[in-house]
């Protein structure tokens, strides 16, 4: 018997399907669809999930953006766009597709 965490997340998988629709997307995006589809989740676990992702290879850094603004952190934000790396394996889900296609019209 393996010790430790499993390799494969719910979480994570569930994103897999959301970037399979969007083809690349930054977290606070990611996250909005997620919680409009999936049962609740904090943007901090989406966020670790990402992050984890592209170690694993689902997941690859597809551009960094610099956005300049009035921000109650400052005037810039770096939004890191992700799409589906080599390793995931979408399994095209419905409930994503549907959400995607009502909200775009």
């Amino acid at each position: 018997m393996a010790r430790g965490r499993p390799v494969q997340s719910q979480i994570r998988q569930n994103i897999v399907e959301i970037l399979y629709f969007f083809k690349s997307g930054y977290g606070y995006d990611i996250y909005k669809v997620y919680k409009a589809v999936f049962p609740a989740v904090t943007m901090r676990s989406v966020y670790y999930h990402l992050k984890k992702g592209v170690a694993l290879g689902e997941f690859k850094v597809d551009r960094i953006e610099k956005e300049k603004g009035d921000f109650s952190w400052g005037s810039e934000v770096e939004k890191i766009y992700y799409a589906l790396g080599p390793n995931a394996k979408p399994a095209i889900n419905k409930r994503v597709k549907e959400y995607l296609k009502k909200k775009n019209g």
